[in-house]
């Protein structure tokens, strides 16, 4: 691609992100992106002496304990002297890296501004991938989506550039699908601004989403914190890791984040290591394959014999018949023997409207080999397919592979679009041309993650169904929703029966991965303090960050709730995507997408408010904007895992800035709830849950014991003291917490920012 480098007002040098500017790249750096194993060996030994030889560890405890900052605090405080660790240990954590997609880091590092350092405290990368539009190709949406978003890209460049982060430009690949290629390694420990960064599992690695104030604490080298109880970690072992691809294990993980997991890994396995030596890491992979093979207490990469676990679920792999999940969630999952029938049961639409592969989930080199291999079958029996077919490749590493090979114009031959190494269409950034209008009930077949409602082009009623990209692909040439590929035939234009055979695909190219085009390699380089980071005063997609008030001296009152909402409630439904992406480093524009797609309990109407008069009606964001002028703080009503879905610290930030103060719900979702704390939002549930029926919206609020709990370090019982806001009727309303003594001082300071930047000194 050519172009030139260009120069903003300041006079900074902005690399326009389809050029290759002289001198702004350079060959990785093994060295930084390889685990510190000396160090980490030393504090599982450490470890071992602390908790005795005796103890048998699994492989999640080795890589979480050998990257504690105090290991005798975290593993003897309040866990009966060691006994009790899991489900009572609060770990506080030293990860080895942070990795930050390009619409969540926009806030992570305006938090990290504000703190006054010179440079991150650890290895660090921004990738921009979720910003690019998926429509009409990628040689006509790349450079559209840079142009529509150059502002955030300059920034977040000049931010790298500052601080010495990795800059992977727009059309470098997705987040997660970079990481596995460059970052992840087996042992390693990191934090990333997107949920489904547990894909990174698929190498051995700990790899855990979070929030950007959570990433804020490893880039300022604070200990993070991990609190047992709130979730488990899936961790892989049998006879059948061993025939998986290192790419297929990455899938698994990847998908660990839909039954909320805190994350999920592998033990260490020969295709670890061919995965490692054909992108070029073959120091780490050496590193990692003297490591797995040493014996006992100092093998960090596979469980000690006779581990315990929580729970084990057994799978035989060989029985497994492909599913299809959806649609409106990844859990509902039907067999594909079954889904015929369920397709006519459901009343779902049984012709397809467009047929996607790719995303972070499924865009390895194996999986668009294997695609490749349906659509040279059907290409030879003359069929083309009957869907909108579009191609997403995982990153530029794989694109410029699947080129060299001819992969791609097995796909554009048969009509397939080739989209950007980008989300696009998986995270709401599609734009479709097929003439399929808002409201318009319709069924997409895809290989991604997730699939809420709405999410993935806005309409509320296209049936996402979530399948392997074989799957997809196969019944993209049957364009109807009741073809099973494994057993069904298509007719041929010559009237012949044609039936698919089992695809096949190399796990890896003979020859290496191609480096592709060097547009896209990352910026990297020390930290340049003079570097200025760019934001425009008068930009609307960009704004600094003001602090937040602290918590008052006593309890809380006059709140009341702002609105109960029925059913699940996703951060895409707190803060949805899709178009509302351009203003995730303005929080005043964003915060007028708050809660949107919620359901109202009392009317079952969705994002409309009754002010207390219970006749003035408005937008959910309106009416918490009308209160938070008046002053009043307020309060939200909810029911099950509220929060579930994307790391999306927005759906925190967004109801902190507007005045909400308690969220009340039946259970949380363990990203969101960490994500509310860390803003300063105090996560109550029920201690009964049938007490959700006990309070409505509008209804007056006061807090009872939670200002000494919170002064106390999260010791005390908490009540609710509740007036109808009708009959000013009182209720007491028993809630639980799990609020630890680090995350009471957040509460206590406004937000976790707000106590980090105190002890930095930078306020």
């Amino acid at each position: 691609m050519e172009g030139h480098a260009l120069r903003n007002g300041s006079g900074l040098q902005v690399r326009r992100l389809e050029t290759a500017t002289p001198g702004t790249t350079s060959h990785p750096n093994i060295s930084s992106r390889t685990p510190p194993y000396p160090k980490l060996l030393k504090k599982l030994h450490d470890v071992r002496n602390i908790l005795g030889p005796s103890r048998r560890l699994s492989l999640a405890e080795k890589i979480l304990y050998s990257h504690l900052h105090n290991p005798e605090e975290s593993l003897l405080s309040n866990t009966d002297n060691g006994s009790k660790i899991r489900g009572s240990a609060v770990l506080k954590l030293k990860p080895d890296r942070v990795a930050m997609q390009d619409a969540s880091a926009q806030m992570a590092l305006l938090q990290f501004m504000s703190c006054g350092l010179p440079s991150t405290a650890v290895p660090a990368s921004i990738h921009c991938d979720h910003m690019i539009v998926g429509e009409k190709g990628a040689d006509v949406d790349l450079p559209s989506s840079i142009q529509g978003n150059k502002e955030v890209f300059n920034f977040l460049e000049s931010a790298g550039k500052k601080y010495g982060i990795e800059f992977w430009p727009p059309g470098a690949g997705i987040i997660h699908q970079t990481v596995l290629e460059n970052y992840a390694s087996p042992g390693l420990m990191m934090l990333g601004t997107d949920s489904h960064t547990p894909n990174a599992g698929g190498l051995g690695a700990i790899a855990i989403g979070v929030g950007g104030a959570d990433a804020v604490d490893a880039l300022v080298d604070a200990p993070w914190e991990l609190k047992g109880g709130t979730g488990f970690i899936i961790e892989y072992h049998g006879a059948g890791v061993e025939t998986l691809s290192c790419t297929g294990m990455a899938t698994i993980c990847n998908m660990g984040a839909e039954v909320g997991a805190t994350t999920s890994l592998f033990p260490f396995t020969p295709r670890m290591n061919s995965y490692l030596q054909s992108t070029h890491r073959s120091s780490v992979a050496n590193a990692a394959s003297t490591i797995a093979s040493s014996k006992g207490a100092h093998n960090l990469l596979r469980a000690d014999p006779e581990a315990e676990y929580d729970s084990e679920i057994v799978i035989n792999l060989s029985t497994i018949e492909p599913h299809i999940n959806g649609p409106f969630t990844p859990d509902l999952s039907t067999p594909l023997s079954k889904f015929a029938d369920a397709v006519k049961t459901n009343k779902w639409p049984q012709s397809v409207s467009a047929s996607l592969i790719g995303s972070c989930t499924n865009s390895s080199f194996q999986d668009m080999k294997r695609a490749e291999d349906l659509v040279k079958q059907a290409s030879a029996a003359g069929l083309k397919p009957k869907t909108d077919f579009f191609i997403t490749p995982g990153s530029e590493q794989i694109r410029a592979t699947l080129e060299d090979s001819y992969t791609l114009e097995t796909f554009s031959s048969a009509g397939g679009t080739v989209l950007a190494n980008a989300c696009g269409p998986c995270i709401g950034q599609w734009n479709r041309t097929d003439g399929t209008k808002k409201g318009e009930t319709n069924a997409i077949l895809s290989s991604y993650n997730r699939n809420f409602r709405g999410r993935n082009d806005g309409n509320p009623e296209t049936m996402n169904f979530l399948a392997s990209p074989e799957i997809v692909t196969a019944m993209s040439y049957a364009g109807s929703t009741t073809f099973n590929p494994l057993t069904d035939s298509i007719t041929t234009p010559s009237g012949n029966p044609f039936r698919f055979s089992a695809p096949h695909g190399p796990e890896l190219p003979a020859g290496g991965f191609a480096e592709g085009n060097a547009a896209f390699h990352p910026t990297t380089g020390p930290p340049d303090p003079s570097t200025p980071v760019v934001i425009d005063p008068k930009s609307d997609r960009l704004a600094s960050l003001d602090p937040f008030e602290p918590f008052p001296n006593g309890e809380l009152k006059g709140l009341r709730v702002l609105y109960k909402v029925a059913g699940k409630c996703t951060t895409d439904t707190i803060s949805a995507a899709g178009p509302w992406l351009k203003y995730k480093g303005h929080l005043p524009n964003i915060s007028a997408n708050t809660l949107i797609g919620a359901v109202n309990a009392a009317t079952g109407e969705v994002n409309v408010a009754y002010d207390i008069d219970g006749i003035t009606k408005s937008g959910i964001p309106e009416l918490a904007a009308l209160w938070k002028e008046e002053g009043r703080g307020w309060l939200v009503v909810a029911e099950h895992n509220y929060g579930e879905g994307s790391a999306r610290e927005h759906a925190a930030l967004q109801p902190r800035y507007l005045g909400g103060r308690v969220i009340l719900a039946k259970s949380f979702a363990r990203i969101h709830e960490t994500n509310l704390k860390k803003q300063g939002v105090v996560p109550l549930a029920f201690a009964m849950e049938a007490d959700y029926d006990l309070i409505d919206a509008c209804d007056e609020v006061e807090t009872v014991g939670l200002y000494d709990m919170l002064v106390n370090g999260g010791q005390g019982e908490v009540s609710l003291l509740v007036t109808k806001n009708k009959t000013r009727e009182k209720r007491r309303i028993a809630v639980k917490h799990t609020l630890s003594k680090d995350q009471c001082g957040f509460i206590l300071a406004g937000s976790a920012l707000n106590l980090l930047a105190k002890q930095k000194g930078a306020r």
